[in-house]
């Protein structure tokens, strides 16, 4: 395998393209208290972004810069990537159901999107790490891992996978059109890593949650379970409600993706699974327990038919990650709920309305 190339004279220029995602907004805020600047590159066509755009500016001032542009813009690409030393790649078409009904639109910004910022970052003198976000999806609806069903879940048979979770051994099975975009993506970003020897790796990211979240029925699934409690509106589940995921709180994301950067050496061309793992699994009929026990608050629900590609049961196993870095999750699912309740009561955003999120803080 090629070397990844080393960058020298660092600027202390970030380079985070959605930037104004829950996710980027995480990472900003982590990257700015820690003293380095940080360059929000967005469109701002997702819902929501737009208020933590605006916290970010009011909090950190001029250490921030805002540039408005679209990944698919190659000329705008080449320009944000020019002085950054490092790139957080966030930018996506993010919800499987988009996917399905825009499939041009689904590649261009994911598959296309990502490679315009492959070659931008290939043309650089001294190219930046970079850390690009996948999904668990690249390994398809994972049919043929045979379950058991218990009263308020599903879980594995083999009670190997059921202790460890899945891991990066496991063959890649794009499906939907989204599974397709992201790894066709992500492959893309391992072979510059391999042919081009730029310093750059790949998490493929489980079900995140915390503070800056606007989730939607589409994605961000616990924070969309919380803000339909808040609004006391009903929620859809897809399938049966068995279904699992170990979900990973924000802050335990970011502290992961800074080891990814500041150990690029080792991460570099390599693909990570990262999420809760075992340790921190949950239905979503568990979750609606867990929201009722917090808040009171039981949200009512329908069942509807399974969505393509829904996968029954994902658990990331995390060793590999954990191995080469020594990162470990630090908040458990309670912990973290409770948190981003929280946040998300005293937000008073316009995705909550000021009434909801009043009744809750007091």
């Amino acid at each position: 395998m090629t070397q990844p190339i080393r960058t020298p004279g660092r600027t202390g220029l970030s380079l985070i393209t959605g930037g104004a995602g829950f996710v980027a907004t995480n990472v900003a805020e982590r990257l700015l208290a820690s003293g380095r600047r940080v360059r929000l590159f967005d469109n701002l066509s997702r819902a929501g972004v737009e208020e933590n755009l605006r916290w970010i500016l009011q909090r950190f001032g001029d250490r921030v810069e805002f540039v408005r542009g679209d990944i698919r813009d190659e000329s705008a690409v080449r320009r944000a990537v020019r002085g950054a030393d490092q790139v957080f790649h966030f930018a996506a078409q993010v919800a499987v159901t988009t996917s399905l009904s825009e499939p041009f639109v689904d590649f261009d910004v994911n598959a296309r999107g990502t490679l315009n910022l492959l070659e931008a970052i290939r043309a650089c003198e001294h190219p930046p790490s970079l850390l690009f976000t996948s999904t668990n999806k690249v390994y398809g609806d994972l049919d043929d891992v045979l379950l058991r069903r218990r009263r308020s879940r599903y879980e594995p048979a083999d009670e190997w996978l059921l202790e460890r979770g899945i891991s990066e051994a496991r063959p890649l099975d794009f499906h939907s059109p989204y599974g397709c975009s992201k790894g066709a993506a992500e492959q893309y970003v391992l072979d510059y890593a391999r042919t081009f020897g730029l310093p750059a790796s790949v998490f493929r990211m489980s079900c995140i949650y915390g503070p800056h979240q606007f989730g939607t029925e589409d994605q961000g699934w616990v924070a969309h379970f919380l803000i339909q409690t808040l609004r006391r509106r009903p929620l859809t589940l897809y399938g049966d409600g068995l279904q699992v995921r170990d979900i990973l709180f924000v802050d335990d994301l970011v502290d992961a993706m800074l080891l990814a950067h500041d150990q690029i050496d080792d991460t570099a061309g390599e693909a990570f699974n990262i999420g809760g793992g075992p340790a921190s699994t949950v239905s979503l009929l568990e979750l609606m327990d867990l929201i009722a026990d917090i808040s009171g608050e039981r949200p009512g629900f329908a069942i509807e038919p399974w969505r393509p590609a829904d996968q029954r049961y994902y658990v990331s196993s995390t060793a590999k990650f954990e191995r080469l870095t020594g990162w470990r999750p630090r908040v458990g699912v309670r912990q973290g709920v409770e948190r981003l309740l929280s946040w998300l009561a005293g937000a008073r955003t316009p995705q909550l309305g000021a009434a909801a999120a009043s009744k809750v803080a007091s």
